[in-house]
């Protein structure tokens, strides 16, 4: 995305290098769908849930995300990579706002007291969006970073992508991964994210160092979450950001 190519090589590459970025985009805006359906994309008719202007501008630039995400996946695919580099300028500016909205929608909602259902208390819950914010702009800027090399950029793009849909699995209407609670909100998260990571460990006949370093750093990240939330060094973070 931003300022880059996610396969600079387009025009050069296997056809099987294509389906793994474009499916990722594809299963990201899915998941992000069946997650906030009845909150936001069709809360007029299904919940009635009173939405703020903060709700929905973050609705609004975090579907932009995805949208673009998979915009330039396709572009790549297509052999436009000229205008994949020119719409990577929006891209930074996006992937900037995903993450000052992202983080001032989390510390609101905590404030008021909010968190999914199953989730735990909106205080304790809020090192699960901030976590995905650190995840989102660790990976993202990695990405932008390195976007002189196409073979990890892609790679890490996906993965900033993926990494937070953790917010949108939280709030798919399935009654098992409800019940489940945080752990299952995260294990999907991680099935999603090896699976992309172990389709191309195949094709390529190793594991790719941006994949293995991205993945670990997901993974190592929920850990944290778990270690540190509702610890009082937590709560007393929590609640200065949030008073």
């Amino acid at each position: 995305m931003a300022t880059t190519q996610i396969d600079s090589e387009a025009l050069i590459r296997r056809p099987a290098a294509r389906p793994l970025y474009t499916w990722g985009a594809v299963a990201a805006l899915l998941v992000v769908f069946a997650g906030f359906a009845r909150t936001f994309y069709l809360n007029g008719y299904l919940a009635n849930f009173p939405l703020t202007g903060l709700q929905i501008l973050h609705g609004s630039i975090m579907t932009l995300w995805f949208m673009l995400f998979l915009v330039q996946v396709r572009l790549v695919a297509s052999g436009r990579t000229a205008v994949h580099r020119r719409i990577g300028i929006f891209g930074a500016i996006v992937a900037s706002l995903v993450l000052i909205v992202g983080t001032t929608t989390a510390i609101m909602g905590a404030k008021a007291g909010h968190s999914p259902p199953g989730a735990p208390p909106a205080l304790v819950f809020l090192v699960v969006p901030l976590g995905d914010m650190v995840v989102f702009a660790g990976l993202a800027g990695a990405a932008i970073w390195m976007r002189r090399r196409p073979e990890y950029h892609k790679r890490l793009m996906l993965l900033a992508t993926l990494g937070i849909l953790t917010a949108a699995i939280a709030r798919i209407p399935i009654d098992a991964l409800q019940h489940a609670g945080l752990p299952a909100f995260f294990a999907v998260t991680d099935v999603i994210v090896i699976a992309c990571a172990t389709f191309d460990a195949l094709r390529h006949r190793r594991l790719h160092p941006a994949f293995a370093w991205g993945v670990g750093f997901i993974v190592l990240s929920q850990v944290g979450r778990f270690l540190l939330a509702g610890t009082p060094q937590w709560m007393a973070f929590a609640k200065w950001v949030t008073g």
